[in-house]
């Protein structure tokens, strides 16, 4: 676990940090973000000490840094930069072992590894070993870069814009092999970048920075759906969830309170309940809220007595959706099914919420509305699922 507490970092008369408290915890790839001069590749550097607080205090698994020995504690943070930094001098292998071969590890271990490490991010050994980094590409050597800084299996990796100075199909392709990589080794993985695309794609969490002060630090969804402010807002895009709709969830654009009745409601008051909340359908459920089956229109017109309970004319069938499956799944769903009308239970089966097809397609316009268009379209009414005149029912 890395933590800041309280740290303030200043050159001369400027102020780049101001009292900033941080904990990453063991395991988790953290991005930090913010425009140029905010203070995230400072706050990079202070973990391996390159930079040093003015104030406050840096600890790694509960230890003070600067109580640690400087040299010992570099060798066990790999660190990434900008084109790599490898030594041009130096053969691929010879980059890689470099850290190895100082702490004087066995060499068939060092060549075990090094192996390891190139398949690992994707490099045939036979063709790249013996090769000097300005023979590679600009994402070989980035590939490179990263397989130094795994080679002494680090608890902790510093990432300072890795991936800014490649082309664009490049840096895609190494940052699905990031994240592939990070669900392979129990690293923890600190990432400075200026892109909030890259920020969402990768990271467990997002620290977004602003003149020296952290704005919002949590997860890539709590930050689109819930930005602390305006600054954060307009930085982070208002429609930019729509590119990461894996993050909208079925919860947060469910009708709650869908309308509802027992099983032994009658067909006459199933009818009159629909009108007087202008629905379509009702949910039946037993004294627990637990889903038993679905009422349709279609229904109470094939029911010709005015008596029959709910439950014999009901739809025991039903495909749901759990609150925590996202919108793709969802639209996968009604895809494959042709529904119209989803109920959203919990593991128990108790209603929870209502998905239908006006809500759904609402919900997707939202990405082409201006504000001055959502001010005026209006909120359906609570506990609408489709409305309906008198006559149709």
């Amino acid at each position: 676990m890395i933590e800041f507490q309280h740290v303030t970092k200043s050159f001369k008369d400027n102020k780049v940090l101001s009292d900033i408290s941080l904990t990453i915890e063991d395991g988790e790839l953290v991005a930090i973000i913010g425009s140029s001069g905010c203070g995230k590749t400072t706050t990079l550097k202070m973990i391996n000490r390159l930079i040093r607080p003015t104030k406050g205090k840096i600890f790694i698994d509960g230890n003070d840094i600067e109580d640690m020995n400087k040299v010992e504690m570099r060798r066990n943070i790999g660190y990434v930069i900008q084109q790599a930094g490898l030594f041009p001098h130096m053969t691929v292998r010879e980059n890689i072992e470099l850290i190895q071969r100082l702490e004087k590890k066995n060499d068939e271990e060092i060549r075990k590894n090094t192996d390891y490490l190139m398949d690992m991010v994707g490099l045939e050994g036979e063709e790249f070993l013996d090769r000097y980094p300005n023979d590679l590409s600009g994402g070989q050597q980035q590939r490179v870069g990263v397989a130094r800084a795994l080679a002494n299996n680090p608890k902790i990796i510093l990432m300072d814009e890795p991936f800014s100075a490649l082309d664009p199909m490049t840096r895609v392709s190494l940052q699905d092999e990031l994240i592939a990589l990070h669900e392979k080794v129990d690293t923890t993985i600190v990432f400075v970048t200026h892109d909030m695309d890259e920020a969402i794609k990768i990271a467990d969490k997002i620290c977004i920075m602003k003149d020296g002060h952290i704005l919002q630090y949590d997860t890539p969804e709590e930050i689109l759906k819930n930005p602390a402010n305006e600054f954060v807002e307009n930085f982070v895009g208002k429609n930019r969830i729509w590119g990461s709709p894996e993050y909208i969830k079925v919860e947060d654009i469910m009708i709650e309170n869908p309308v509802t009745c027992s099983g032994d409601l009658s067909r006459s008051r199933c009818v009159k309940r629909m009108k007087e909340r202008h629905v379509d359908t009702l949910l039946v459920v037993d004294q627990d809220r637990k889903l038993k089956g679905m009422v349709n229109r279609k229904a109470l017109y094939r029911a010709k007595n005015p008596l029959a309970a709910a439950e014999t004319m009901m739809k025991t069938d039903v495909l749901t959706a759990s609150p925590d499956d996202n919108i793709l799944q969802l639209l996968k769903l009604i895809d494959e099914y042709d529904v119209g009308n989803i109920p959203v239970v919990d593991e128990n089966e108790k209603v929870l919420g209502l998905i239908t097809n006006s809500n759904l397609i609402s919900t997707l316009s939202q990405q082409y509305l201006t504000e001055d268009e959502e001010e005026t379209e209006g909120e359906p009414p609570e506990g609408s699922h489709a409305e309906m005149t008198e006559e149709e029912v």
